[in-house]
């Protein structure tokens, strides 16, 4: 069944009135669950969104979380064990475009069900493959990645439905905490797991059950379908004057456009192309760092004498819960700086967003370029730097976001979220963990095998990073150039 996100309402189901009480910022209420309750049904649709980007991200980044079992396990270099994140992305990036144009002609909670129950079957069964099956490991942890675009692509534009520009803002915020909380939980899962049990493979067998769970409450609580909120649509509701879907429909209103026709009109606004490819940056940085910085903190110890070269199959897992807590500390605070910075920034400048991103961006290089530097002398000062540029990358989430929603079209927001998936993850994360251990394993050959260059080879690799950073930044900057006059064209 169609399910048009465009000005064409649908008509209300069971009674139910979609106004616009959560649009005028009505504070989820403490009392108990009522059907006639907007808001309260609006915060639940939210609160069952986040669960499940809470999973999506956990199930990203168990793999790294246990990246030295698995790299002894199946006997990995450096860019085979890369390769794993690397498929995983593809797949994501490859399946997103396909689930935006699904998304903006057909009913999102059906995609969203689907895509939960399909990535979870999947994980569960990664959890059995041996030590001589590493292709079928690789395959799997492809078709999670397709599974997990269909959440991703999708999910914002219900709450972008939901909520006016403004509480939008607040409430991407929240949703996109979720992105360093789930990846930091999905470290800190994988090494509790792997060390308690003294077999990896449990780390894949915690999340299908909690991906069971998303999928009830996506049945239970996520309307079929839902009204888009806007003050243009509560001003026509005041006046009465809103079309229901049973009514003659304006063509000029409606009209489906082809998925090229969308593809064209996006690459001529220069807000989303530029802050796309600043998203790009970020996205290369954040996948590289995922992967290969529990693995390099290691690195960087064993140089320092502070922990011995691993030997056995369950490997030190410190350097996973250390950086898990940091990546949801860091995110946690990042987002709701950068939210709250935009919120408040907007009101002196209109070109605040990409301003703040691209600041951002600068600081975060600078301080993972100089956590780089220092990791060989001082593993504290390491961390330090680490978590700063962390804390700067996050800033990023929930306003490269928000950009979008404002600057393109409702009718092809879904198709916009997943070009930028597309983008970003294949010029970004897609090949950045790859190409981080494939370097290093060219630097490694190049020299004589030992446990300094292991961890040099890391290092020199790292660098490239910060300078994609600078770039990011950049592109933010050009973003600014643009985005007064691309908000005022999809107002219009």
């Amino acid at each position: 069944e169609h399910e048009d996100t465009g000005l064409l309402l649908q008509p209300l189901l069971e009674g139910q009135n979609y106004g616009a009480a959560a649009a005028d910022g009505t504070q989820c209420p403490s009392v108990s669950v009522s059907r006639n309750n907007p808001a309260k049904r609006d915060c639940l649709v939210v609160a069952v969104l986040c669960f499940g980007n809470f999973i999506n991200f956990i199930d990203w980044f168990i793999v790294p979380g246990i990246v030295l079992d698995i790299q002894k396990y199946f006997g990995l270099s450096d860019g085979k064990t890369g390769l794993l994140q690397t498929v995983f992305t593809l797949c994501y990036m490859l399946a997103a475009p396909i689930f935006g144009y699904l998304g903006d002609r057909y009913n999102r909670k059906i995609i969203l069900g689907a895509g939960i129950f399909f990535w979870s079957g999947v994980t569960l069964g990664s959890s059995f493959i041996t030590e001589s099956h590493y292709r079928i490991f690789v395959l799997s942890r492809g078709l999670v990645g397709i599974g997990s675009a269909s959440y991703s692509t999708i999910a914002p534009t219900i709450i972008a439905d939901l909520f006016e520009e403004g509480k939008r803002t607040t409430v991407l915020s929240i949703f996109y905490i979720f992105i360093p909380v789930g990846s930091g939980c999905g470290y800190m899962l994988a090494a509790v797991m792997a060390k308690s049990t003294g077999d990896w493979h449990w780390a894949f067998r915690v999340t299908p059950c909690m991906g069971g769970l998303a999928l009830l409450l996506l049945i239970l609580l996520v309307p079929h379908r839902i009204q888009r909120k806007t003050a243009a649509h509560r001003a026509l509701s005041i006046s009465g004057t809103i079309q229901r879907a049973d009514e003659k429909p304006d063509v000029h209103r409606t009209a489906k456009t082809t998925w090229c026709q969308d593809v064209g009109s996006l690459a001529k606004n220069g807000s989303f192309v530029c802050s796309s490819l600043g998203l790009t940056a970020m996205a290369f940085v954040t996948g590289a760092l995922g992967m290969w910085m529990p693995l390099f903190l290691y690195r960087a110890q064993v140089v320092q004498g502070i922990v011995p070269p691993c030997l056995q199959e369950s490997c030190n897992s410190s350097n996973s819960l250390i950086f898990g807590g940091i990546t949801i500390g860091t995110g946690i605070l990042g987002v709701i700086a950068g939210a709250e910075a935009a919120r408040q920034l907007r009101k002196i400048n209109n070109k605040a967003d990409p301003l703040i991103c691209a600041t951002s961006m600068f600081i975060s290089a600078l301080c993972l370029y100089t956590a780089l530097m220092v990791a060989q002398m001082n593993i504290l000062s390491t961390f330090i730097f680490i978590a700063l540029g962390e804390l700067f990358l996050s800033v990023n989430w929930a306003v490269v976001t928000d950009i979008l929603l404002y600057v393109v079209t409702p009718r092809r927001q879904s198709t916009a979220i997943a070009l930028q998936i597309l983008v970003s993850h294949l010029l970004g994360d897609a090949g950045s963990p790859y190409l981080i251990g494939a370097i290093s394993n060219a630097i490694q050959a190049k020299n004589i095998p030992s446990l300094q260059w292991s961890f040099r080879s890391m290092q020199y690799s790292f660098i490239i990073c910060a300078f994609v950073g600078v770039f990011g930044g950049g592109f933010f900057l050009l973003t600014s150039f643009y985005i007064e006059e691309d908000r005022k064209e999809a107002q219009r």
